[in-house]
C-alpha cells in the first residue's frame, strides 16, 4: 500500500479502489490493511472532493519516510546480492530477467539475446 501511494507521486494519494487494483487485493483485505496503516499513522483517509461518496487515501509524512527507508534498504540489499556476481554473470542475469519480464508482460523482449532471439 505504502509503495503504491509513493509511486502515485505528490500528493501521494489514491482512491481505495485504485489501491485495490494496483495491489491486487480484495476490498475486504484492503479495508483491514488501511485500518492498520491509519491506526499506525502511516496513511489518512478523507472524503473525496470530487465524489461525495468516495474516499481518498493519502500517505502521511511518517508513511512516506517509512517507505523511503524500506526502498533504500531494499536497493542496498539488491546491490549486495548483485555484487556477488561477476560482471558477465550480472549482464546475463539482466538479460534473462528482461526476457522473462517481457514474456510475463506479453511483449517481445527488446535488445536482449535469448534462446529464440539471436544477439
Amino acid at each position: 500500500m505504502l509503495a503504491t501511494l509513493r509511486r502515485a507521486g505528490a500528493p501521494y494519494e489514491r482512491a481505495p479502489g485504485e489501491l485495490a487494483a494496483h495491489t491486487m487485493v480484495t476490498t475486504g483485505a484492503m479495508t483491514k490493511r488501511l485500518d492498520r496503516l491509519e491506526r499506525d499513522g502511516l496513511i489518512t483517509r478523507r472524503p473525496s472532493a470530487v465524489d461525495g461518496r468516495g474516499r481518498v487515501v493519502a500517505l502521511t509524512e511518517a508513511g512516506r519516510e517509512l517507505i523511503d527507508r524500506a526502498f533504500t534498504d531494499h536497493m542496498r540489499n539488491e546491490r549486495r546480492l548483485v555484487d556477488l556476481l561477476t560482471p558477465q554473470q550480472a549482464a546475463e542475469l539482466e538479460s534473462l530477467l528482461a526476457t522473462w519480464l517481457a514474456r510475463f508482460e506479453g511483449a517481445p523482449p527488446t535488445g536482449h539475446a535469448g534462446p529464440d532471439r539471436p544477439a
